[in-house]
């Protein structure tokens, strides 16, 4: 016991009448109430100073109107002043408890005096806590409420400290959903604390005479007085937001309210005590409304010109620049801007830059004009002023260019008047662009800018109020100099690449064509054109494609590059250094001294860290281990302690595997450290590892018969394992032999003497002297056969005898050199003595086997079988693929480059936080055995999926006592539970790696403290322990103790002195933040149990959910509640219960249930895990490491999140998993090591990530969550961080694991909720704040790293439609044809080259192919690849990309973004097709459509598609896209092109669009309420939403209008009345459809005749009109055909508009006719969609190929996949 961990002073005597009271009192972690409890944290000596400076009132003034008690501490004092509720007070005692003695833990140099509370520690942790509260008040010039000068050093301050954080801590602890709103906190900091001050300081109440009381004391007064007015406004500025549907300029959300108070005007106007009269908190009318406060959120895509108009500026003026002087027609740019004329010509650029500050200027006015009121004038002056000087400057502009020309017109060249008239406007764009310049010297000189920023003299605030409005956020973000420089190249390299492919492959080559074009004369257009006089409207055209790929392709040249730069960063990282077992056999030597140094903590020296030498030195350190400089081993072998730490660890991992069935009983044998016994002398190394390696040295002996023993020894040491399994071979049969002869016979001595002449031999250096090496093959085979025979089960002595007679034989006769007599055998002792005792055989009775319960003696039998007998080299142990990833990985990561690990006492305490609402916990025996409609269950499709984890899971099973194998579903239905459960994405997976972290904390605190004697006896006791119950797999009964060994225990925990789990459990504690378990208890959901089970079994585990107590007829009250398993009592208890003051959820449901339970974490920092992940044993020992990060410098600031890398394991179930793996992959790998460095720009986007805790609870939590807007709420707490000056940080070295979607709908449903979540982002403060506030290059970084990724895959598909729409009106018009006949066919030709640009497919595909080829091989990689586009990624990727683009573009405009939950279950049963066509019919079906009719059209239309060549490599891309979009869903669903299946699936679909039910029916069975549902994001958009939508819907009118004219009956006329006439045919069309609808209505049901009469004069009178057309005109038959293309989208384009004036119609009964026609126009998509579906289905072969592709991962690992799919169950299994 080290002398820290005194055990605390026993009081004599009875306890007091309070301490029984205070015993049964439950807490949390410790007792802190009950300092004189048992428990083994309260041995610290640090945990009872810091209670104890808290129980330190002294004479400090006791609350007037309450008892005051002995046993209470200043929080208790607080609370009695300030009226905060008793168990808030409980709460945050302990939480400041814990935290202060944790942080004196770490204290180093340890303080002088250990039991009282250290100064320094309370200083650094109020300094940390009000951090963000002191910058608030320097921000708005106000002097600080806390009055502690930091000089002085007085012992009475450290009350004063503890009474300021203890006051902020039950501020925060009691604020519910105000702690969205970190500086509303600090507005009530400040007041409560110059309340505190005035209390401390004794000032008297003018008005009564009597010392000052605080403005609000008594019961509950904080929570009624102070948090629940705020509180109520904001829940009712969200209930005036209709659920989020409302505008969001219409209400308040959490980040206007917050910013309230970045002005002083909440001084004036909230005042204090709150006036709850202030127009703060109008809600109600509009008048004194406080609107929005600091931006207002308006739905449009000038959002991103406005947040990014930098990059677009820079984008525009180099396009025109660019055009300009491409135009010339030079071959290279710089010859043409020598003439003097492009020069004044490029000058224009300054125009439009004037013109987009302009645009700028407008923007702002007309979003922004909702912030101005009568408190902000300023601010609309500021707009307008803007607006004036932005014009004013195009004014400037446009009269000095315009004096440049007309000295050149007088002087009719370019004379020295003319070019001073240049020099003068050069002269004046230098004063336009001073910002800039301005902003590029500070670029240059980070830290002026910084301070600037962040400093208050009142010209910096002239300057910033002017350039960009004051905020408090988003000062002072520069990096440093470094940094800067890293970042800046990467993007330099990148602009000049793309500017310059921009200029030669995409401008330079339009030049020819559009000058051939507008030179066209007389062009014959082939309808009536409006603008006769030029061709620009075509060229135009020919552009619009080039300048949308020239805006976009940014995206593909950041692609590329930050592909290399991460596998250049990771290489430097050594990533993927160890990639398989193989790899891991060479370094393995090495793997001791590497977690001996990285997981081990060294004995520092006071002084001795972070020095350069200390670096330099662990530097070189690192070289040694991973190049293996220096032998290692050898040093493992004098140093036991070192070895025996590493056996327990890599022991520990490799049994973790076991108990997870990822490795099997004989795996575990040979994985496994065997512990020294047998008296070998050397390391006894994994079996693995030294498989084949005695036969190798067997055989060097046999070829160097007559070489010198030095010789033949060096050659066998030149392998150390081989070195090794020679040594161990022999030191085991020595010892084998003696143990199996009895003690005192002769046969015994003669061995024993045999023995020594061969160890005297080898030390004299004689043995291939004195022996001949070519018997050694034969007594190896005797060996074999005597190890076997002691294998059995029953055991033949007899054979035994005989075996060992045999080797007696081998060695006298033939393996000595010189041939010996009996006389000299008896001479030296080799032969018996008298040969009358030779009567019976030699060893006849001298053999005696030991027990056969002797587990230890027959398990390292069967090591030295194994070493005797393998033949080949065991590249494939383990067997499972997960085991060998997570073994390369971890042995990999420990080469890699971390900090030192601390000891656990001295590590930072964190905690662990995850959300669940009501997902899986355990998968009950039911959903197990339910089987789908092809017959497969759950349990099933694991079986076959893990099928060597089951087969492990059974043997483990029956080493555990099973019998029968139906005992799984009686005795052992919990552990199949589990198992399955693990497999799947359930809470129940996620809390067992969680709790990992606590395992390997016990581990290691055992490890830093135990004495060498404790680890070495530990590690005999536990290899004995061990053997006797775990693995007695080889003999059938069982050893009765082995039943008493609970599996959960790990082995290293027998070891356990007791004070490992006081440490572990004050560094680590878990909170589960299950939100309904309270009514999930009330109503005995099974749920329920599940979750009081896992905390039965895991001690560190905590739960806390919101409670509702009914208190009158319709009122309810709140509570957060926290409660745990106690395992003493048996049954949970309630820890603490905080009333909240209201209802939880105002905002997103994830983040206000993260923030409830917030209060409940502990430590330092907290990792926020989502349901859906994972985490293993070996990643939970590097903690420590990743911990220490924080206190490491990254650029100029210390980290606030480590990111940290994810492994996705979902990827084996399918090939559509697989690619989303692959893709999630790269990005969580390679994507975020490029953003964290260089670019500096990564946001905490996931959910490994660690906080820093204290730093995210005063600045608004660890997400954000107003509605709508924070829909993705991970993602802003990055970009909160980074706008507050936080840094970012990744590791590489530690890793979780993750669940992703597995089938086709549900990552569609995620990439949906992901795009939304986009489209939200683009409208958000955030991400305006950061456009501006970031640096140039920064920016960039940021654009295409977030928003603009999704904006630019918007751009693909735009690019596309305008390149094919644009290509139709060529075909339509006849420019086209006049142009081929003018032959300018090449210029055409060039602009074909334009569209392959669009293949964005490889190139998003480039950083998977990267990552994959840096972490397996660039071989596998590019293997890897090849298999994924015959599995049809392509199809898959192309979707998606259709999905976010969809969706992200339908936010913006409309909104209607909501969280999705896209649930995690297993994907193998088939999807029906209506279900299909209603989840992608608008999204992708209907484009798909629109773009193939395009596509047909111009086929049938085009000069040049004459030309099959021309036409295919033109169009070939789009018709990918057409049938990737039509196609994937059907491609990737199981049994998706079964023909019987088809044809119930289209029965389905009818059945479903003529579905007349009730008006509660749901979307899944009524066509019409699916047909609402998908126009319900019209209802909500606003006017320019609809105006854009009536626009874009005018398109399909253009088809009539270009094909009317093409129809034989046109007789080529080009005058509009053809046009004007043909809308007579849609007017008769839908006439004559109301007519037959009408009948239908009035005759179908009674008077049917009417009816069928109706229908035939309809069609008797279309086939009379058809007839008379093809007598009297030049009608064709063709054309009704032709004219359909025309009609039917004209149709379509009618009904988009009709909906759009949805609310003018509805009313009036042309609303049932648009009902059915847009009825019609679904039955028509749905039978273009099935048809090629049915076509396939029919064709035969088709649906095993199909099976193929969806399943190939899990073909190539042997599965019975195709019985899963057609339910052909094998009958063997249950």
């Amino acid at each position: 016991m080290s002398h820290r961990q005194r055990p605390p002073p026993r009081g004599t005597g009875s306890p007091a009448p309070g301490q029984a009271h205070l015993e049964s009192e439950p807490y949390n972690i410790i007792p802190v109430h009950n300092l004189l409890a048992d428990h083994p944290s309260l041995r610290y000596p640090e945990v009872r100073a810091a209670a104890a400076a808290l129980r330190a009132v002294g004479n400090l003034r006791k609350p007037p109107f309450a008892q005051w008690l002995p046993q209470m501490d200043l929080l208790d004092w607080l609370a009695l002043f300030f009226g905060f509720q008793k168990d808030n007070v409980r709460n945050q005692r302990e939480h400041l408890v814990l935290h202060l003695a944790n942080a004196q833990m770490r204290l180093t140099p340890p303080p002088d005096n250990i039991d009282t509370l250290d100064g320094t520690v309370l200083r650094r942790f109020r300094k940390k806590l009000l951090k963000n509260y002191t910058d608030w008040c320097y921000y708005l010039g106000k002097k600080s409420n806390i009055w502690i000068s930091d000089r002085r050093e007085v012992a009475s301050d450290q009350r004063r400290d503890l009474l300021y954080v203890s006051l902020y801590l039950l501020i925060w602890g009691e604020s519910a959903n105000l702690r969205f709103v970190p500086e509303c906190l600090c507005y009530i900091f400040h007041n409560m604390a110059m309340e505190l001050n005035k209390i401390l300081e004794d000032y008297i109440d003018e008005n009564t005479g009597q010392p000052v009381m605080p403005s609000i004391s008594g019961e509950n007064a904080f929570l009624n007085c102070v948090v629940k007015p705020i509180y109520e406004t904001i829940r009712a500025e969200v209930e005036s937001s209709r659920n989020g549907t409302a505008p969001h300029s219409y209400w308040r959300n959490y980040d206007d309210i917050n910013e309230y108070f970045w002005s002083k005007r909440c001084f004036e106007k909230l005042k204090w005590p709150i006036d709850v009269g202030c127009n703060f908190f109008v809600t109600s009318s509009r008048r004194r409304h406080v609107g929005k406060t600091g931006f207002v959120e308006q739905r449009s895509f000038w959002n991103l010109f406005r947040s990014f108009d930098r990059l677009w500026i820079m984008l525009i003026l180099f396009l025109q620049a660019a055009i300009i002087v491409a135009w010339e027609g030079t071959e290279f740019p710089w010859q043409a801007l020598k003439l003097r004329e492009v020069q004044v010509r490029v000058l224009t650029v300054f125009f439009t830059w004037s013109g987009l500050r302009f645009l700028q200027s407008l923007l702002d006015t007309g979003m922004q004009y909702n912030l101005v009121s009568r408190e902000t004038l300023g601010l609309g002056v500021r707009l307008v002023m803007k607006s004036i000087v932005a014009a004013g400057w195009i004014v400037v502009f446009g009269v000095f260019y315009g004096r440049i020309w007309t000295q050149k017109n007088q002087d009719r060249r370019w004379s020295a008047a003319a070019d001073r008239r240049v020099v003068t406007f050069l002269e004046v764009g230098l004063v336009f662009i001073l910002p800039e310049l301005l902003a590029l010297a500070l670029f240059i000189l980070p830290w002026i800018r910084n301070f600037v920023e962040q400093s208050n003299w009142r010209i910096f605030r002239m300057l910033s109020w002017w350039f960009q409005s004051r905020i408090f956020v988003g000062r002072g973000l520069r990096e440093g100099l470094v940094d800067n420089i890293k970042y800046t190249l990467f993007w330099v390299v990148v602009l000049a690449t793309k500017f310059c492919f921009s200029y030669f492959m995409q401008i330079k080559p339009m030049v020819a064509p559009s000058k051939a074009l507008l030179n066209l004369k007389n062009l014959k257009y082939e309808w009536h054109e409006f603008f006769q006089s030029s061709n620009r409207f075509a060229v135009g055209l020919l552009w619009i494609p080039v300048v949308l790929i020239y805006l976009m392709d940014l995206q593909i040249w950041y692609s590329i590059y930050s592909s290399f730069v991460g596998a250049g960063v990771g290489l430097f990282a050594h990533l993927g250094e160890i990639r398989n077992i193989q790899q891991l056999r060479l370094r393995f030597q090495f793997f001791a001294s590497a977690i001996q140094f990285n997981l081990m903590p060294e004995e520092q020296l006071l002084n001795a860290r972070g020095t350069f030498r200390s670096k330099f030195n662990d530097a070189i350190h690192r070289l040694k281990l991973r190049y293996g400089l220096g032998q290692p081993y050898r040093k493992l072998e004098s140093n036991q302690v070192e070895a025996n730490k590493f056996a327990l660890i890599w022991n520990e991992i490799i049994m973790i595997f076991r108990e997870e069935d990822i490795i099997s009983d004989r795996e575990l044998e040979l994985l496994e450290l065997a512990q020294n016994s047998w008296n070998v002398s050397v390391i006894r190394w994994p079996c693995f590892l030294l498989c084949n390696e005695l036969l190798l040295a067997l055989s060097q002996a046999k070829e160097l018969v007559d070489a010198p023993d030095k010789w033949l020894w060096y050659k066998i040491c030149k392998n150390e394992y081989r070195r090794c399994a020679v040594i161990e071979a022999y030191d085991c049969i020595k010892h084998l032999v003696r143990v199996i002869i009895k003690r005192n016979s002769q046969e015994h001595s003669i061995v024993t003497v045999l023995f020594q002449q061969i160890d005297q031999s080898v030390q004299s250096e004689r043995f291939t002297k004195d022996f001949k090496t070519t018997a050694l093959p034969q007594l190896h085979a005797k060996l074999i056969g005597l190890v076997e025979l002691l294998n059995k089960p029953e055991k033949d002595l007899n054979q035994v005898v005989n075996t060992l007679q045999a080797l007696y034989e081998i060695v006298v006769r033939d393996f000595f050199k010189e041939k010996r007599s009996i006389e000299d055998l008896r001479e030296e002792g080799l032969a018996p003595h008298n040969p009358a005792s030779m009567a019976g055989l030699l060893f006849e009775t001298a053999v005696q086997l030991p027990d056969p319960d002797d587990e230890t003696f027959y398990r390292q039998v069967r090591r030295l079988h194994t070493i005797l007998i393998s033949r080949d080299s065991m590249q494939n142990i383990p067997v499972n693929l997960e085991a060998r990833r997570r073994i390369a990985f971890f042995s990999n990561s420990l080469f890699m480059n971390m900090p030192h690990a601390p000891q656990v006492e001295k590590m930072m305490a964190f905690s662990v936080l995850t959300p669940y609402y009501s997902e899986e916990v355990v998968y009950s025996k039911e959903q197990l055995r339910t089987e789908n409609e092809d017959g497969i269950s759950i349990l099933y499709y694991l079986q076959t999926i893990y099928h060597d984890e089951w087969k492990n899971f059974v043997e483990r099973m029956r080493r555990e006592g099973m019998v029968y194998d139906n005992e799984l579903w009686t005795t052992k239905l919990r552990d199949l539970r589990l198992w399955a459960s693990n497999r799947g994405q359930t809470l129940s997976r996620t809390v067992r790696g969680m709790m990992y972290y606590y395992r390997a904390l016990k581990m290691l605190a055992f490890l830093d403290s135990a004495s060498e004697m404790d680890i070495r006896e530990g590690s005999q006791e536990l290899g004995s322990m061990r053997r006797d119950t775990n693995l007695d797999s080889f003999n059938s009964e069982r050893s009765p103790s082995s039943r008493s060994l609970s599996r959960t225990n790990s082995s290293v925990s027998l070891l356990f002195k007791g004070h490992e789990y006081g440490t572990a459990l004050m560094k680590f504690t878990y909170v589960v933040a299950c939100q309904i378990y309270g009514t999930q208890k009330a109503r005995k959901d099974p749920h329920a149990e599940e979750i009081l089970y896992l905390m039965k079994t895991n001690e560190a585990l905590r739960v806390a959910y919101v409670d509702e107590v009914s208190t009158g007829r319709d009122e309810k009250d709140y509570y957060s509640v926290l409660v745990k398993f106690d395992q003493q009592l048996n049954r949970e208890v309630e820890i603490y219960r905080v009333k909240l003051p209201g209802p939880l959820k105002l905002g997103e449901g994830k983040p206000e249930n993260q923030n409830h339970a917030i209060i409940f974490t502990r430590g330092d920092a907290v990792q926020t895990i989502d349901m859906n992940q994972d985490n293993y044993f070996e990643e939970a020992l590097k903690i420590r490491n990743l911990l220490e990060e924080y206190r490491r410098y990254y650029g100029v600031r210390k980290p606030t999140i480590l990111g940290v890398r994810e492994h996705v394991f979902t990827g084996s179930v399918s090939s559509l998993a697989w690619f989303m793996s692959a893709q999630e992959t790269s990005f969580v790998t390679l994507g975020q090591r490029v953003l964290a460095n260089p670019l500096k720009v990564r946001m905490h986007y996931g959910h490994p990530d660690v906080f820093d805790r204290f730093w995210f609870l005063t600045r608004g939590g660890i997400s954000k969550a107003s509605r709508v807007i924070n829909i993705s709420e991970d993602i802003f707490a990055g970009f909160n961080c980074t706008l507050r000056g936080g840094n970012v940080t990744h590791h590489e070295y530690i890793q979780v694991g993750k669940g992703r979607d597995v089938g086709f709908n549900q990552i569609s449903m995620f990439e949906a909720k992901v795009a939304s979540g986009n489209g939200e982002q683009v409208l958000s403060r955030d991400v305006y704040r950061l456009g501006h506030r970031l640096d140039f290059f920064r920016m960039l970084s940021f654009f295409y790293t977030t928003v603009g990724f999704f904006f630019n895959t918007m751009m693909v598909i735009m690019t596309v439609y305008a390149f094919l729409w644009s290509r139709l009106y060529l075909a339509l018009s006849g420019v086209e044809g006049s142009a081929l006949a003018n032959d300018s066919n090449k210029a055409l030709g060039t602009i074909l080259n334009q569209q392959f640009i669009i293949q964005l497919g490889l190139f998003t595909a480039l950083p998977m192919i990267v990552e994959n080829s840096l972490e397996q091989g660039f071989l596998q990689a590019i293997w890897d690849f090849f298999t994924m586009q015959l599995q049809l990624s392509s199809v898959f990727y192309t979707f998606s990309m259709g999905t976010r683009t969809h969706f992200f573009g339908r936010t913006i405009l409309h909104g209607g973004a909501k969280y999705r939950a896209t649930g995690r279950g297993f994907v193998v049963q088939h999807k029906s097709f209506a279900e299909n066509y209603r989840l992608y019919a608008r999204s992708h079906f209907v484009k798909a459509i629109e773009l193939g009719l395009i596509l047909i059209v111009y086929a049938t239309h085009s000069a040049i598609a004459k030309d099959t060549f021309v036409y295919i490599a033109l169009t070939i891309s789009s018709w990918f896209l057409v049938i990737s979009w039509i196609m994937a869903p059907f491609v990737f669903n199981p049994s998706g092109f079964d023909w019987l299946k088809t044809v119930d699936d289209f029965d389905d679909f009818m059945n479903w669009i003529w579905f007349r039910g009730s008006v509660f029916a749901k979307a899944e069975q009524s066509w019409e309420r699916w047909w609402y549902e998908e126009q319900e994001h019209l209802r909500t958009t606003g006017l320019w939403g609809k105006i854009l939508e009536v626009i874009l819907d005018l398109r399909f009118f253009f088809f009539q209008y270009g094909i009317v004219y093409q129809l034989h009956i046109a007789a080529g006329s080009t005058s509009i009345a053809i046009y004007l006439l043909s809308w007579i045919y849609v007017l008769v069309a839908f006439g004559i459809y109301v007519v037959v609808a009408y009948a239908r209505d009035k005759y179908a049901a009674k008077e049917h005749i009417y009816y069928r009469l109706v229908q035939f004069l309809v069609i008797i009178l279309a086939i009379l009109v058809i007839i008379a057309l093809l007598k009297f005109t030049t009608f064709n038959f063709i054309d009704i055909f032709t004219s359909l293309l025309a009609f039917i989208p004209t149709g379509w384009g009618l009904l988009l508009i009709a909906q759009v004036f949805r609310p003018v119609f509805q009313a009036t009964r042309f609303w049932n006719t648009v009902v059915s026609v847009a009825r019609m126009y679904d039955i028509l998509f749905g039978v273009i969609i099935m048809v090629p579906v049915a076509l396939l289905s029919w064709l035969p072969g088709f649906q095993s190929m199909q099976t193929r592709i969806l399943f190939n991962e899990a073909f190539s690992r042997g599965l019975r996949i195709f019985q899963i799919v057609t339910g052909k169950k094998s009958k063997v299994d249950m």
